[in-house]
């Protein structure tokens, strides 16, 4: 009985020992000791914990710990699906439990071992709890954390070319990095900078690969969630990238005729940037502040622009089909802004998937659905652009079990689905003849990285078939990007260019270098037309510069810290590029509402899927009012009418600071308004504004979705 206490009486303090080394032990598991910066990272900061927990009380230390869990098994699994650490904006979505949700659906993890363990031994610290230590012991092992972090940022500094994963442990990076980001909004305009030529303008100077206009009168535009040219064999051999990884045999079997692109880039993570770049003919915000596609929402002339917009002037039908639902991050209000005359997402499809998936139709469903209606555009017998986005190799990823424990993961297992589904697809349009006047462009919103190399994740995807297959190369040289796909498909169909849009033409040969931007990984990547490559670590904002002639590939051999402060104009450059939209004079209004007719779930399950409209991740500048309208009109009611509800979020969580009164009870034919202004005497970002409803069989109309911001007026 005597040892049974004891024991018990040691189990917290071993279990506090335990989680707090937990993360270190991990790298240790997966990678040894070829990442000693970032072993010492997690030390660092494990000891940090280890003595703030022991000198806290038991009621405090346990949450304590408990949150420290929940942190390092998201930064875990972020990391194996986007090959990156999480930063401070990320708070977007680890603070939303629908989303956490849908990602991590079914406890379908890739280290289910550790994540298990990091909720396990939060929980064994609280039985029997160690009583606090001495001040005295605290403050010596605290020193000996702050012993340890000084280690680690003269290491980490001193070879800060090497992935900021290998570097830092997920807590000190995300510290690091909202502490920097802070840094960098208070002197913003203290560097001055000037955009290079060619981040002003379109280039159409190069020499044309076509000699007339393009023959295919139809636009397809395939984003794969994800994918790069990492998994391409003839791709991955252009860029001189050695591995022995999975391969999309079908795909690169079923493109044998088309022109491949190797040194094609992604600017950013998320897929909202992705597509704005595909669209928009411009880069995607170098940092995770408000995306561009929103702030097309309050410039409609720029909103013109885009893409979709630009071929409807021209007599094309323009639609925008993908597998998720269009709610998150307001897609359906951004594609119908920015031209896209129809806009469906998962609603779309009837064929249920053969097993449980969270974010939509899986790869082989929703091909299958695509290829429906593309015969359906075909019929019609006029010039059409569809533009498609998957969404099976999303985290938790569209596989089964088996499937996962097949290939070794799920990540690879979800490219196995792909590969074969959209290889199928395309020996289908052939059949169908599709591709006799359509010129499609395989391409990807972001990369989901690989372990092999962290710039991996700045690698897309890029292949182009056209029925002029025999006057393109096999290989297009020169470096391209998601921000070139506008311009290309343009010039292709010899439409003029507007002036806002920038890129090159992967239709056109260009003797001069130019610039190339990404910001991924942590990383901001910068190809100068002068063949300098950059590297810069935003959190400490170092930089390192070298001769190259790609964005992409290994860093050159001499890759230098950069000691001219060419690298503070780098990172000043791309702040200007992040703002370029934002020159509106006057007040900025945002509509969310076009008078549309939505039905209501009898009772609403979850607001992220099945909200009505939302008004997400706004950011409002410091000494602004904003005015929040909204009205709204029971078209069909039951008896006991429908109830509706405008919420407000601060980086997902509920928000008390804009008191209002919410709507009614509305009856059939009734009209309910919410209408309020708040001032922001600082910044305020990450605002959200969600309308649910319910109401059995239930049909209201939004008449009314208007956020406007004036800065300057209190």
């Amino acid at each position: 009985m005597n040892a049974l206490k004891k024991a018990v009486r040691f189990l917290s303090p071993v279990a506090l020992t335990a989680v707090c080394m937990l993360p270190a032990l991990f790298r240790l598991s997966t990678s040894g000791l070829s990442r000693p910066i970032g072993l010492l990272s997690d030390i660092a900061v494990g000891v940090l914990l280890y003595a703030i927990a022991r000198c806290s009380p038991a009621w405090l230390r346990v949450p304590l710990v408990i949150l420290w869990g929940v942190f390092q098994a998201t930064s875990i699994e972020l990391f194996a699906a986007l090959q990156r650490l999480p930063t401070w904006q990320d708070l977007h979505y680890l603070t939303d439990a629908d989303f956490v949700g849908a990602s991590v659906a079914g406890f379908k993890l890739s280290a289910p071992w550790v994540v298990g363990a990091l909720v396990v031994l939060p929980i064994l610290v609280a039985v029997r709890p160690a009583p606090r230590s001495r001040l005295k012991g605290g403050i010596l092992v605290g020193a000996a954390a702050l012993c340890l972090f000084l280690a680690q940022g003269v290491a980490g500094g001193r070879y800060d070319e090497q992935p900021v994963a290998d570097r830092y442990n997920g807590l000190q990076w995300f510290a690091e990095d909202a502490v920097s980001s802070m840094i960098f909004y208070l002197t913003q305009g203290s560097e001055e900078a000037t955009l290079p030529e060619t981040l002003q303008r379109s280039d159409l100077m190069g020499t044309a690969l076509l000699s007339e206009k393009g023959q295919a009168k139809n636009v397809l535009i395939v984003v794969l969630e994800g994918v790069s040219n990492y998994y391409y064999p003839e791709l991955r051999h252009a860029m001189a990238v050695e591995s022995d990884t999975l391969t999309m045999e079908n795909l690169a079997k079923n493109t044998t005729q088309a022109m491949l692109i190797p040194d094609f880039s992604v600017h950013s993570h998320q897929t909202i940037r992705g597509l704005y770049s595909i669209l928009c003919g411009d880069y995607s915000k170098l940092s995770f502040d408000t995306p561009k596609a929103f702030e097309l929402l309050l410039d409609p002339a720029r909103a013109g622009e885009c893409l979709p917009a630009q071929l409807a002037d021209n007599g094309w039908s323009t639609h925008y089909l993908q597998a998720a639902g269009l709610q998150f991050m307001a897609k359906d209000k951004v594609m119908e802004v920015i031209g896209f005359q129809q806009v469906h997402g998962s609603e779309w499809f009837t064929e249920p998937n053969p097993f449980a998936f969270e974010w939509g139709p899986i790869d082989d469903v929703f091909f299958r659905g695509a290829r429906t209606y593309i015969r359906e555009l075909r019929n019609k017998k006029a010039p059409w652009m569809l533009t498609l986005l998957t969404v099976g190799t999303h985290q938790p990823y569209g596989v089964t079990d088996e499937a996962a424990e097949r290939y070794g993961s799920r990540r690879m297992a979800s490219v196995v689905a792909l590969d074969r589904a959209v290889g199928r697809f395309i020996r289908e349009l052939r059949q169908d003849g599709v591709f006799k006047d359509t010129l499609v462009v395989f391409t990807s919103d972001e990369s989901h990285g690989s372990a092999v190399a962290d710039w991996i994740s700045s690698w897309g995807l890029g292949i182009v078939l056209a029925p002029e297959q025999k006057q393109l190369p096999r290989i297009k040289t020169g470096g391209y990007g998601l921000v070139d796909i506008t311009v290309s498909v343009l010039d292709y169909l010899q439409l003029p260019v507007p002036s806002s849009l920038i890129g090159r033409s992967f239709f056109r040969d260009y003797e001069r270098p130019r610039d190339m931007v990404s910001y991924t990984a942590s990383k901001l990547r910068w190809l100068t037309e002068d063949n300098l490559r950059y590297e810069c670590t935003t959190g400490s904002g170092s930089c390192r510069v070298g001769k190259a002639t790609s964005i992409l590939g290994d860093p050159p051999a001499e890759f230098q810290r950069d000691t001219s402060g060419q690298g503070a104009k780098i990172l000043a450059i791309a702040r200007l590029l992040d703002n370029k939209l934002q020159t509106q004079a006057g007040p900025r209004v945002l509509r969310f509402a076009r008078g549309e007719v939505l039905k209501l779930p009898e009772k609403m399950a979850n607001e992220w899927y099945e909200n009505l409209v939302g008004a997400q991740y706004l950011d409002f500048p410091a000494k602004s009012t904003v005015h929040v309208s909204v009205r709204v009109k029971a078209v069909k009611a039951p008896t006991r009418g429908v109830t509706l509800n405008l919420l407000v979020k601060e980086w997902n969580e509920d928000s008390q600071a804009f008191p209002f009164d919410n709507f009614p009870v509305l009856h059939t034919g009734e009209e309910g308004r919410v209408e309020f202004s708040f001032y922001n005497p600082k910044q305020r970002q990450s605002v959200s504004f969600f309308l649910v409803g319910e109401g059995k069989d239930g049909l209201v109309q939004l008449e009314d979705f208007t956020v406007t911001i004036d800065q300057g007026k209190t």
